[in-house]
């Protein structure tokens, strides 16, 4: 277990490999434990990282806000510190859109960007996702959080067939907060990227589950438009959590991504 000291809270991560750098993002309710399967894989060839947004997992939870902006911002902080100057960063959800963003805003950073199963427009999230973003609604569901877990227990396997999902979603949701639960979903939901995806000059790739039930599984049409030279994945058979669902096919095509040298665009 490692962490970093930032001037807005501790950031937790993991690291795993050696060879040059590739960093991993969670999405919402998420952690780094999403990721362990495909760090197992990839560090043979890579040094990989893997960290906890603030809010989530073991980083810290004394902030005023959680936005997408934040964690763009995180990022960079994260990788001033660690001393990696340029590096792919592969984001499911919430952390796909924060990849792209951060290609955006510091481009400098970013030699590749890969999303998986991540909104281009917060729109295109579940209609209970949307809900969750509303401060009454958040308030209430952790003021019945028992009840809220056991439901999503129930849920869970809508939403994803790994049989060992339900517990590791369970455990996630026992480490978020009311604000960082509300307030980044919540500016997730505000979120549009496509006014922006023009800039994204980097090599990028979409990995989308066509059986996605949280985030719209056509989103990947908005980021091709944005992104003409994006390679895009599609998986008929999976949901949101691909990595999960077809951990082999997934770290298979995600290495071959980032196996090729980059081109000039």
């Amino acid at each position: 277990m490692s962490s970093i000291t930032t001037d807005q809270g501790i950031v937790h991560y993991e690291v795993y490999g050696r060879g040059r750098p590739v960093i991993l993002l969670h999405g919402w309710l998420g952690s780094w434990g999403l990721w362990q399967e495909t760090m197992a894989y990839l560090g043979a060839f890579y040094r990989t990282y893997a960290l906890d947004f603030w809010g989530f997992g073991e980083s810290g939870k004394k902030r005023e806000t959680y936005a997408v902006s934040d964690f763009v911002s995180l990022v960079d902080q994260f990788m001033e510190q660690l001393g990696i100057v340029n590096a792919p960063l592969v984001g499911h959800s919430m952390g796909g859109t924060v990849s792209l963003s951060v290609a955006i805003k510091y481009p400098q950073r970013v030699s590749k960007a890969v999303v998986v199963g991540s909104p281009m427009i917060g729109s295109s999230l579940a209609p209970l996702l949307k809900l969750a973003g509303y401060r009454g609604i958040a308030f209430m569901l952790f003021n019945m959080m028992p009840v809220f877990r056991a439901g999503m227990k129930l849920y869970s396997p809508l939403i994803c067939r790994d049989p060992r999902f339900p517990q590791m979603m369970d455990r996630d949701l026992s480490r978020t907060t009311v604000e960082s639960f509300l307030r980044s979903i919540a500016s997730l939901r505000r979120t549009d990227l496509t006014p922006m995806l023009s800039q994204v000059k980097i090599p990028a790739m979409g990995m989308y589950g066509d059986k996605d039930v949280i985030v719209h599984p056509k989103q990947w049409q908005p980021m091709l438009q944005g992104i003409p030279h994006a390679v895009i994945e599609r998986f008929p058979t999976a949901g949101h959590f691909i990595m999960l669902e077809e951990p082999t096919a997934f770290t298979q095509k995600l290495k071959a991504f980032l196996d090729q040298e980059t081109p000039t665009l």
